[in-house]
């Protein structure tokens, strides 16, 4: 059997509370290894990969995720569909925290990775529109704050970003993170369909009048990280 779905999460989701059987396929890749062992599982006999982006215990800092192994770990067990989830900030005040977003579009200036170092290859990057809405119907039918569309700026981490940064990516984006842009761009170049639920964790510096600091940032994930898991188990039963 090979894993058609694959789900790339932060370390905190426990994935044995939604499959059955699971177990660690050890992928190895001419790109070095994967953040984590690929944790492959059951749900009504059909086999889901899950991969920690960051790593057990969140070892790896956004600057040193190893994009290209890990989507092409998740390539080599045969995933053909990535949901990607992870934190951002909120650069416009109707995007609050405890939102979630389905992002359409990114931008990304720095460090685009790419599995075609010696050879000119050019693709179209995207996020798929048809697993864009599926995502969105998931959060929809749980009843959670959803903003359907949004452009996601990438930085390169692992610093937070300035005020001054911040005015200049609010003109032409949404949300900023430190990876999305970096997986979806590798997984068109694997004839991977992907699509991204963006958790709002914060408002970027500046955006709201209190100070921001990382350990506002991770008091927000804790309280979304129920909310979070609800929304993976209802996208595996959807799309398995």
């Amino acid at each position: 059997m090979t894993a058609r779905l694959g789900i790339i999460t932060g370390s905190e989701m426990e994935i044995s509370r939604i499959l059955e059987g699971t177990r660690e396929e050890r992928v190895g890749t001419p790109f070095g290894d994967p953040s984590s062992a690929v944790q492959i599982g059951l749900i009504e006999g059909k086999e889901i990969a899950f991969l920690y982006r960051h790593g057990g215990e969140h070892r790896y800092p956004p600057h040193r995720v190893n994009h290209r192994a890990n989507i092409q770990a998740l390539s080599d067990v045969g995933v053909t569909n990535v949901v990607g989830a992870s934190s951002v900030g909120s650069l416009r005040a109707d995007i609050r925290p405890t939102d979630f977003v389905i992002p359409s579009d990114f931008v990304s200036f720095w460090n685009i990775p790419t599995f075609h170092d010696d050879e000119v290859v050019h693709v179209t990057p995207l996020l798929d529109r048809g697993l864009r809405t599926k995502l969105v119907d998931c959060i929809t039918d749980l009843g959670y704050t959803v903003h359907d569309g949004g452009v996601y700026v990438q930085t390169t981490g692992p610093r937070l970003e300035t005020r001054a940064e911040i005015r200049i990516f609010k003109e032409f984006g949404d949300l900023v993170g430190m990876t999305m842009p970096s997986e979806a761009t590798l997984a068109v170049e694997k004839d991977i369909t992907y699509a991204s639920i963006c958790c709002v964790d914060n408002y970027c510096h500046g955006i709201a009048d209190e100070d921001l600091s990382y350990d506002v940032i991770l008091e927000h994930q804790r309280r979304n990280a129920e909310r979070l898991f609800n929304i993976i188990a209802r996208v595996i039963e959807v799309l398995a």
